[in-house]
């Protein structure tokens, strides 16, 4: 579920997507209308399959927000306009389906596990670097959700030193997503520009950090000094993450992925440089591999890994 948008994906058992379908989310509406556009929307997707509805064993929802995940309650979702929004209780009488209901990081990384770029590993720790930091952590091929679902917060793990720190948006300072996201590597760019320093992204009007990562790539310094920035503080993170739960594999999606081998070595470099020789053996940093549908695949996922 996003704010503009709602997809939906019938998957079989091993986590194949099957069908999508696609429609407007109507926040603007109310929530009402929003879990019977997803009542709709879902109900369309199994007739428009060649499957029957008796087919369907579960129904899964991937929502950003806070939320009571065991009871299906929505408490804040800021890019819906929700409070308090008994969201399982609601789509159940809908739809006569059970119904289960997780932040839309944790069943991003519930799909890439089950059927993406940790299939067959059972203990894996997503990142998803995008507008902020996102993350999920499969345990055991399922995802571990902590004492009130807080767990996986991986944007905020205090890395940056404190007289380098700037807010975050969670009010607190220091947090990786200030660095690591999209948002921090265009403001670590615009601020370089505007301190004068001689850079390629000067020449470039409406700054993105696809902008910065295809500088860097082209050798400007300035870039690569903000990409390594980024990529020093994610191996930090993953270096504490390692010494705590011992993944696997980190798999690391989102937009600012897409700039490929060049940001993984660093990456990597930096993840061997922090982390104890014996946390780090055997583990490996891979970029996902599910792309949009990561979210709708661990969203049915939780029928049968929750």
């Amino acid at each position: 579920m996003g704010g503009t948008s709602i997809k939906v994906g019938l998957c079989d058992e091993s986590g194949k997507l099957l069908h999508t379908y696609e429609g407007p989310t109507g926040t603007e509406h109310g929530s009402d209308v929003v879990l019977e556009n997803i009542a709709q929307y879902v109900r369309k997707l199994v007739a428009d399959s060649s499957h029957d509805w008796e087919q369907v064993a579960g129904i899964g929802a991937g929502i950003a927000g806070f939320m009571d995940i065991p009871e299906g309650f929505i408490k804040l979702s800021p890019n819906l306009g929700w409070r308090n929004v008994p969201v399982k209780k609601i789509l159940e009488e809908k739809l006569g389906k059970t119904v289960k209901i997780d932040n839309d990081a944790n069943v991003a990384a519930l799909g890439e596990a089950w059927s993406g770029a940790g299939t067959g590993i059972p203990n894996v720790v997503c990142y998803t670097l995008g507008t902020g930091v996102g993350g999920g952590i499969i345990i055991n091929g399922k995802i571990y959700q902590g004492f009130k679902g807080m767990a996986g917060e991986l944007g905020h793990i205090k890395v940056v030193p404190d007289v380098e720190a700037i807010r975050c948006g969670c009010g607190m300072y220091g947090c990786l997503e200030t660095v690591s996201s999209a948002t921090g590597i265009i403001r670590m760019g615009k601020e370089a520009v505007e301190r004068g320093e001689h850079t390629s992204l000067a020449l470039i009007k409406d700054l993105t950090a696809k902008d910065v990562l295809d500088a860097a790539k082209s050798g400007d310094e300035v870039s690569l000094r903000i990409v390594n920035r980024a990529a020093l503080y994610l191996g930090k993170s993953m270096a504490a993450v390692s010494v705590i739960l011992n993944p696997q594999r980190f798999i690391i999606g989102g937009g600012v992925s897409k700039a490929g081998e060049f940001l993984f070595e660093a990456i990597r470099k930096y993840y061997h440089e922090y982390t104890q020789e014996s946390a780090r053996e055997g583990v490996d940093i891979v970029p996902a591999s599910l792309g949009n549908d990561a979210g709708v695949v661990g969203a049915a996922g939780l029928n049968l890994h929750s």
